[in-house]
């Protein structure tokens, strides 16, 4: 690897991390010696780039800092590309629509050289059938999520069984096969996941659940953790 790839490469793992990162991780990551990684480090701050920080501490990135976030390699690109592919492939019709754009902004600012990697990428995914159509419009489902708003909908379980229910909505999983609602039911006071293809009506409350969507995606993850934990 070149040096000057190697100090951009340091600056993506500070970038991406929301925590300090001690040299011998990077060092790990990048295939070099830590006393590498410490060289590369001062001659960055020599450069102004505010990286913070101490050996066997770790080091950080300061927010302040700006590097036009384009410049990609070809690497990223594909992973771009795969991600967007398969979104276009198996998301919802707005997220669809949503990737073949962002397919097109990358390919409109990346030089030209790279521009094979998009045009004929050495990745794809497999097509699929098309999936059962959902019951609930998820474009809107995924803002509700954001401002955290709740949900009362009908939904018919995989016994067919109908039941009516006010939820809040906490993340959409998008699988192979099939699309996912995770919420937290009020009927059952607890967490509970909804297949969106067996959602047979929805409306969306103005009314508020009063927890941060971050906390409540915490809770959820939690939930998931202590489920595992049950069944070892």
């Amino acid at each position: 690897m070149r040096r000057a790839d190697r100090l951009f490469q340091i600056i993506q793992i500070l970038r991406r991390s929301t925590r300090p990162v001690t040299a011998q991780e990077m060092a790990r990551e990048l295939e070099v010696s830590p006393r590498t990684v410490y060289r590369d480090i001062a001659d960055l701050i020599g450069q102004r780039v505010p990286v913070q920080g101490e050996a066997g501490f770790g080091y950080i990135l300061e927010d302040s800092f700006d590097m036009p976030p384009l410049m990609l390699t070809p690497e990223e690109i594909e992973a771009a590309v795969l991600g967007a592919q398969w979104v276009m492939g198996r998301g919802d019709p707005a997220l669809a629509g949503a990737a073949r754009d962002l397919i097109a902004k990358i390919t409109s600012v990346v030089p030209e050289h790279l521009r094979a990697v998009i045009a004929h990428p050495a990745t794809g995914v497999p097509p699929r059938p098309m999936p059962a159509p959902d019951g609930i419009d998820l474009a809107r489902t995924r803002a509700w999520i954001r401002e955290g708003r709740k949900l009362a909908m009908t939904y018919r379980d995989e016994k067919g069984a109908v039941s009516e229910r006010i939820i809040w909505p906490v993340i959409l999983g998008y699988f192979e096969a099939t699309r996912m609602l995770a919420a937290w039911c009020e009927m059952r006071e607890d967490f509970r996941h909804f297949r969106t293809d067996r959602i047979v009506s929805t409306r969306f409350l103005e009314d508020r659940h009063g927890q941060r969507p971050g906390e409540l995606r915490q809770r959820w993850k939690r939930s998931l953790g202590n489920r595992n934990d049950q069944h070892r």
